[in-house]
């Protein structure tokens, strides 16, 4: 079987002599161009079929969904104390409805991602590593915004790691930066 030649994008890890902000900031930064680049190319097809029979909301467009409402959930809800009623995550009637891809294309799915990123970066840049979350309802809302990007770098690389097994399951493509 021939698979497509992998595209190898021009990523780069922070700097080893970075300050702990930084490092982390810039480690969360790569795993979600990681998990962006995965997409490229896609057909609107493809981003929203599903290629694990088990798990059929496990689609290029439901990872990208859901790492939408995981940066909500994290930064503007647990963290900033914000209202959990506009994030499916929350939503005990809808069992996985951060996966729901609402009819949305890739390119939409996409772009409020990256929209969603952005303001999960402007929080941390006005906040300390120290600064603890807001959200009385949640124990995680107790976690430092340190702990809070750890666990953001943790997720997000898994789910890139998902969205690398998904592509190569739709279309053979695979890579490593």
């Amino acid at each position: 079987m021939t698979y497509p030649t992998p595209f190898t994008p021009t990523f780069e890890r922070p700097p080893l002599d970075v300050d702990e902000r930084a490092s982390l900031v810039g480690w969360l930064d790569l795993q979600r161009k990681i998990l962006r680049w995965k997409c490229e190319g896609l057909s609107e097809e493809d981003a929203h079929r599903a290629v694990v029979p088990s798990s059929p909301l496990t689609t290029m467009a439901g990872l990208i969904a859901h790492m939408r409402w995981v940066e909500h959930s994290w930064f503007e809800v647990l963290f900033l104390g914000g209202d959990k009623t506009v994030n499916p995550s929350f939503d005990e009637d809808r069992e996985d409805g951060d996966f729901d891809t609402q009819g949305l294309t890739l390119a939409e799915l996409l772009a409020a991602y990256e929209a969603q990123c952005a303001r999960s970066n402007e929080i941390v840049a006005a906040a300390s590593l120290d600064d603890v979350g807001r959200h009385p309802d949640f124990r995680s809302g107790n976690a430092n915004l340190r702990w809070i990007l750890t666990h953001m770098i943790e997720e997000t690389a898994r789910h890139a790691g998902h969205a690398d097994i998904v592509r190569e399951l739709l279309d053979g493509s695979k890579g490593y930066y």
